[in-house]
């Protein structure tokens, strides 16, 4: 036995799997967390007191703060920290924890919609005021349009402050705090933005900047409640209650009050409430919320049945075997969630950029506002002004959450095709691939031995080998002889009756069948025997480079037949590794311990590019090696925990097959929740996909902004054009982004 599927290791691994339940971990609802700059505010005031940002995870798509290790810090100091950011907290419960909980009270449901239509009606007020009290809409908009110095009635003035301060409600405790810290951030340069407008007397100005800038906050937030409710409809798929059968009564109970071992009645049509075992019944079931299989599964007396995928024809009763915060389904719906944590490559990159990019920008304007009148003797008020528009293009909004919601989108696409990405760090990485190394036994191959050629002696029939080997084979639990035994029952053979059976060990067995002695064996055994010719010499050595298992069987004086097995290639394995050559793999690697000719006769029907045969478990983490070397970015696909130390060496380990064991979900990076091997060139593409689109939202953020500093320089830009744009890339990145959660295999 593998010393990774050792009982005590297995125990061992089951209990790293639950350890997260042992930490301390407390879950808050962030009400305004709709940004990752807004993060950022949060990792600065918060992280000081817990202990550092390490202990800090954050889901911005569901609006959740999670904080480790909680029993050493005080709840009600951090949502008081929490409500000085200008956002609100509240311990994460049942009543709230959907992606899409609504805040509670009307004014936190619906504050920022109505001060934003306030600051635009009275913004409109204003302007409507001063046209028509200062001689028409050309003296509203300045003799020169926006942006120049003219007059304000103050009548108006007061209109405008009103719109201002009504914009400004939601942003100014955030401002306030990044003062204070000495840290700017977007709603410091709006707030400096919005006062340097009023100083210069730019009041319509400052009043539609501050318009739009909530407006901007304000269709912010809806887009990404917007990806909440895609990321919700993907993902909550379990029915609130259950069946549950009480003395042959059927009761409605929440399905988090089901106990372990309840049976329950799944209707036709219904979506299964729990994981379980079916006790009575016979149906279809489509699994493709959880391992995106377009066939339905035949379910029936035995068979495992997982929650959230959807019943058939038939009604079944199910025995629980897991509570619903244990189900395969809730484990997906948590690593989604908290994959969110492991953070990409870009996002980093982002993160960083942003960091530096704001106080820059925020120096730049400053040098702007002064240089030219200082030195050039500029006029104060010009410069001042295109200072504060390049105030306002500094708004790092569109760049910081470019890419967060196209890693979500991505996840959560992926989790509804059968296929759980343990973070957003791994999203990138198929993209980067150039060799994937595959396990031979349960990945190219089904994983158990079939019988390939039924081969019997001139005067000896068919059926009559089959009915000796039946009647033999039904002895014995190896798993050649099981192969045999499917193999007849499929055929319809009969067996015979048997007396005198004697297994050999490792070897073969004798018996006698009507009173006629017969031996069954391997080569090895026949050998032994003294029995072989010459010719029956040379066809064993044939089939046995051919890669198949060779069972002899004979009688007193001969060899009757032979019967060939080989572990059956996949059908869609040579149509996989070519999918994944046209996706970009250059590399298709496969790894086994079987012996050459068997490998080498595997990697001919599936068209592998390079084969490594007759390793052990640590020969398998020294190729891995060599090929990351080689290839620097290589990935390691296995059928579970035998394959862990490869995986875990490999830049990126996949593990196939994992839904309904723990432990396979926790040895990958990625976990394949059906056996199907298709998913790995969707796999590869989607992830492709998903480069691309981080990639256009960051040229798209950047690149407006360059033109707008352009047009600053040059003149020609203003404030509420530097806003709007900004809104509008805001808008184009996310619904840019949320055409990931579309991608389907």
């Amino acid at each position: 036995m593998c010393t990774l599927c050792r009982p005590d290791h297995l125990d061992l691994m089951s209990s790293i799997i639950k350890m997260d339940k042992l930490i301390g971990v407390t879950e808050f609802k962030i009400h305004g967390m709709d940004c990752a700059e807004e993060v950022a505010v949060l990792k600065r005031e918060i992280g000081p007191l817990v202990d550092g940002e390490d202990n800090l995870a954050f889901d911005v798509l569901r609006g959740k703060m999670s904080i480790m290790n909680s029993s050493a810090f005080a709840t009600a100091e951090i949502m008081r920290a929490v409500n000085r950011t200008g956002m609100k907290a509240e311990i994460w419960s049942e009543e709230n924890k959907s992606q899409v909980a609504e805040p509670r009270g009307v004014w936190t449901k619906h504050g920022r919609t109505v001060m934003t239509i306030i600051s635009g009606l009275m913004t409109l007020a204003g302007f409507v005021y001063h046209a028509i009290s200062g001689g028409g809409v050309g003296s509203a908009l300045g003799s020169e349009g926006l942006g120049s110095s003219h007059a304000v009635p103050l009548t108006a003035r007061a209109i405008y402050l009103t719109a201002i301060v009504a914009g400004s409600w939601y942003v100014q405790p955030k401002a306030w705090l990044s003062l204070r810290r000495l840290r700017p951030d977007m709603n410091l340069l709006m707030t400096i933005a919005v006062i340097g407008a009023v100083l210069i007397d730019e009041w319509l100005e400052a009043a539609l900047v501050t318009f739009l800038f909530a407006l901007s906050l304000a269709l912010e937030s809806w887009s990404v409640g917007r990806a909440r409710r895609a990321v919700e409809a993907l993902l909550d798929l379990t029915p609130p209650t259950v069946r549950v059968l009480v003395d042959g009564r059927e009761l409605e109970t929440p399905s988090e009050q089901v106990a372990l071992g309840s049976i329950f009645l799944v209707k036709p049509g219904d979506r299964i409430p729990l994981d379980g075992q079916v006790l009575r019944g016979t149906s279809e079931v489509n699994q493709a919320p959880i391992t995106g299989e377009s066939v339905p599964v035949l379910k029936e007396q035995g068979a495992p049945v997982f929650a959230g995928t959807i019943n058939g024809n038939g009604a079944l009763e199910v025995r629980s075997t897991k509570v619903a915060g244990d189900t395969t389904l809730a484990h997906i719906i948590k690593m989604v969630g908290d994959a969110q944590s492991k953070r990409a490559p870009s996002e980093q990159w982002v993160e960083q950029f942003a960091r530096y990019y704001t106080p820059i920008v925020f120096a730049a304007a400053i040098l702007v506002g002064l240089i030219p009148p200082l030195l050039f003797g500029s006029a104060w008020s010009e410069w001042i002004y295109r200072s504060l528009v390049l105030l306002v293009i500094g708004c790092p909004c569109a760049l910081v959450i470019s890419t967060p919601v196209s890693i979500v989108a991505a996840l959560a696409a992926s989790a509804r095709n059968g296929i759980l990405i343990k973070g957003g760090v791994y999203v990138e990485v198929p993209a980067r691939l150039k060799a994937i190394a595959l396990d031979k036994t349960g990945t190219l191959t089904e994983g158990r031995p079939r019988v390939h050629q039924v081969l019997p002696e001139p005067g000896v029939g068919y059926r009559e080998l089959l009915e000796i080997a039946a009647a033999m084979e039904s002895q014995s639990d190896h798993p050649l002889a099981r192969a045999i035994i499917d193999h007849c029952r499929e055929k319809d053979i009969q067996r015979r009756a048997v007396t005198g059976f004697i297994a050999i060990q490792g070897k073969g067995a004798t018996c006698s069948i009507d009173g006629k002695s017969y031996w069954l064996g391997s080569h090895r055994y026949l050998e032994e025997r003294g029995e072989e010719t010459p010719e029956i010499h040379g066809r064993l050595q044939q089939l046995s480079g051919s890669g198949q298992s060779v069972v002899v069987i004979g009688d007193e004086r001969r060899v009757v037949g032979m019967i060939t097995l080989a572990d059956g290639v996949r059908q869609e394995s040579k149509r996989i590794v070519a999918d994944l050559k046209r996706a970009g793999i250059e590399h298709v690697v496969m790894l086994t311990g079987d012996n050459k000719a068997t490998a080498d006769a595997i990697a001919a029907a599936t068209g592998v590019s390079e084969v490594y045969s007759e390793l052990l478990p640590q020969d398998k983490v020294n190729c891995i090696e060599q090929l990351v070397a080689k290839y620097h970015h290589v990935a390691m696909v296995g059928d579970g925990v035998n394959d862990a130390p490869a995986m875990a060496r490999a830049s990126l380990g996949i593990a196939m097959g994992a839904m309904g064991s723990d432990a396979a979900v926790e040895a990958a990076d990625i976990a394949l929740m059906s056996d199907d091997l298709s998913k790995l060139p969707w796999l590869v593409r989607h992830s492709k996909r998903a480069l691309r689109i981080i990639r256009q939202n960051i040229s798209l953020s950047l690149g407006v902004k360059a033109v707008f500093v352009v047009l600053t320089f040059a003149g020609f830009a203003s404030l509420w054009a530097a806003i709007a744009a900004d809104m509008g890339v805001s808008l184009l990145v996310i619904f840019n982004a949320l055409r990931l959660l579309h991608s389907r295999s």
